[in-house]
């Protein structure tokens, strides 16, 4: 093992500034996206600036930059993710009360087409 190994630590200080403005700027456009473009994909953008955020943190702050098993973990997280959000989705279409369940259901909304008053 070499300890001889020299660390610039003003280059990581940097970078780690660097990241710190990418991640206010990305906050700041988490407020102003609603408002400013994409308003009918706000939920899709939202997540995929969250997302963008979380992979900053994992990749710097939590030092997973250099780490060679990340790929592999994420990819087995997310297959699990979608393994069990699939068997949520088959559960609730095949629910047996799922004409009765307000959950489920369609809104039933009463008209009552007699009882219109005109006032002239």
């Amino acid at each position: 093992m070499d300890t001889n190994t020299h660390i610039n630590y003003e280059e990581q200080k940097v970078g780690y500034y660097k990241v710190l403005v990418g991640l206010l700027l990305l906050t700041t456009l988490t407020f102003v996206q609603p408002h400013m473009f994409f308003e009918s994909y706000t939920f899709v953008t939202q997540l995929m600036i969250g997302a963008l955020k979380a992979w900053m943190i994992l990749m710097y702050y939590m030092h997973l930059k250099g780490e060679k098993l990340i790929g592999w973990t994420v990819a087995f997280s997310l297959v699990l993710v979608v393994f069990f959000f699939l068997v949520v989705i088959a559960d609730v279409n095949s629910f047996q009360f799922k004409d009765v369940s307000h959950i489920t259901s369609q809104p039933h909304i009463d008209v009552d087409y007699h009882h219109a008053s005109h006032e002239e």
